[in-house]
C-alpha cells in the first residue's frame, strides 16, 4: 500500500499552487487529472547539491547514455513502450502493478494525466534503454515511474549493455538530477520512502524528508522509520 496521510484533487495548475502543495509533502499520483497524496516525500536541494563519489561511479557506469527530454502528450509513442513498461513493472513488483493502457494514458492522454514531461534514455548503439514519466515545471521536476529492461544474466561483464542494464536505474535518475540542476530548478522530487527498496534514494547529498509536520534532513532518522516498517 502506498503511504498517503491526505488526499487531494486540485484544479488550479498554476506552478505556484503546484509548487506550494509539493512543499506541504503533497505529490502528483497516476490516479487522475489533479490527485495529489500527501506522503513522506523526498526531494533534493539543488542549490546546494553535489555528486558524490559513488553518484560519479555510476556515471561512469553509464557512459553514452544520451538523455533526452519529450514533452507530453508524447508524439512517438507506440504499443513497444507501454508493453517495455509492463514487462519492467511485473518483474520488479508484480503482476497487475502497472498496466500497458495505463502507461498509454499517461503518455497520451494529458486531460486524464497530472504528468508533463517524458525523459527518454538512448543508448550508445542508438537502441531505446529506457524512459521515466515527469512533472516539471520552472521550479521542480518529480522524477517518476522509470523503466527499462530488465537485467539479464551474462558472463560478459565488462560488456557495454552489461553495464548500462545493471546500473541503468540508478544512472538514469542521477542523469536527471543533473540535467534539472543545470535546468536551473530548485527541487528534484523523488517520490516517497517507505520501503525497504526506497534506500537507494538516500544516497545523495543535500536530501530531504517530509515527516508529515515539516521537512527534516535526519536521513539516519528516516532509515530507521523504514527499518521499523519493515520489521512490522
Amino acid at each position: 500500500m502506498y503511504l498517503k496521510w491526505d488526499e487531494k484533487t486540485i484544479t488550479d495548475f498554476s506552478d505556484k499552487n503546484i509548487n506550494s502543495l509539493y512543499n506541504e509533502g503533497y505529490v502528483f499520483t497516476r490516479l487522475g487529472k489533479g490527485v495529489m497524496q500527501k506522503t513522506r516525500s523526498v526531494r533534493i536541494d539543488l542549490d546546494k547539491f553535489e555528486l558524490t563519489s559513488e553518484n560519479k561511479r555510476v556515471l561512469k557506469k553509464v557512459e553514452g547514455l544520451d538523455l533526452q527530454i519529450e514533452n507530453l502528450p508524447y508524439k512517438k509513442y507506440d504499443w513497444s513502450v507501454g508493453k517495455l513498461a509492463k514487462n519492467f513493472y511485473d518483474t520488479k513488483f508484480g503482476q497487475g502493478i502497472f498496466s500497458a493502457n495505463k502507461i498509454k494514458e499517461l503518455l497520451t492522454e494529458p486531460d486524464k494525466s497530472n504528468f508533463n514531461s517524458l525523459f527518454v534514455y538512448q543508448s550508445p548503439d542508438n537502441s531505446m534503454a529506457g524512459y521515466a514519466i515527469c512533472y516539471a515545471n520552472s521550479t521542480i521536476v518529480h522524477y517518476s515511474y522509470p523503466f527499462y529492461k530488465p537485467q539479464t544474466s551474462t558472463t560478459c561483464l565488462q560488456a557495454t549493455s552489461y553495464k548500462l542494464q545493471a546500473n541503468s536505474g540508478m544512472g538514469m535518475m542521477i542523469m536527471a538530477i543533473v540535467a534539472a540542476q543545470k535546468n536551473n530548478k530548485k527541487y528534484v522530487y523523488l517520490g516517497s520512502a517507505q520501503r525497504p527498496t526506497d534506500t537507494y534514494k538516500l544516497q545523495f547529498n543535500e536530501l530531504e524528508w517530509f515527516n508529515d509536520k515539516k521537512w527534516s534532513n535526519d536521513i539516519d532518522e528516516l532509515k530507521q522509520i523504514i527499518k521499523k516498517t519493515c520489521d512490522e
